[in-house]
């Protein structure tokens, strides 16, 4: 009897530590109810997104981009695939670029049966170098889709880039 019990309370502990369990806490889209579950799943997307990209968590990074995504942006042109992609962030952004999303600009739209489009305003931080190099801040748009288990983005569109007002 003890050791059912023991079993029983490990269990949970083991499915937590479970390497197949799915990476992301965020739910299904058919889980989704409504608009207040729907900007809450998405901006939380967008804070584990930008929590690897900001620390150069590669790997995590590259989990919530699809392997055919299409990357348009105003400055850099378009980049096509997840392993370009995640080589452009690996080149030019790790360890010198940091992003933070605007307060107060995030939108969210239900997209039926595919997942969702997220558009907002961010903006790009120099660390150690923001009086030579300033901060900068552009638009974006990017096209969610839960497929598989997961939500990854098939699509951004990264535009109006200019110096944030000071």
């Amino acid at each position: 009897m003890k050791r059912r019990l023991s079993l029983m309370l490990l269990l949970p502990l083991l499915l937590l530590l479970d390497s197949n369990a799915p990476a992301q806490s965020v739910p299904p889209l058919d889980k989704i109810q409504n608009q207040a579950d729907l900007d809450r799943a998405v901006t939380a997307l967008d804070a584990a997104l930008f929590d690897a990209y900001n620390h150069c968590d590669l790997d995590k990074f590259a989990s919530f981009i699809d392997e055919n995504v299409e990357f348009y942006h105003d400055q850099g042109g378009l980049t096509l695939g997840r392993a370009a992609l995640t080589d452009s962030i690996k080149k030019n952004i790790c360890g010198k670029v940091t992003r933070e999303l605007v307060p107060g600009t995030l939108q969210i739209y239900y997209m039926k049966g595919y997942g969702a489009v997220e558009v907002g305003v961010h903006r790009f931080h120099h660390p150690g170098h923001e009086d030579s190099e300033g901060v900068g801040e552009g638009k974006f748009i990017h096209l969610w889709r839960y497929s598989d288990g997961a939500w990854k983005i098939t699509r951004v569109i990264s535009y109006d880039h200019h110096a944030a007002a000071k």
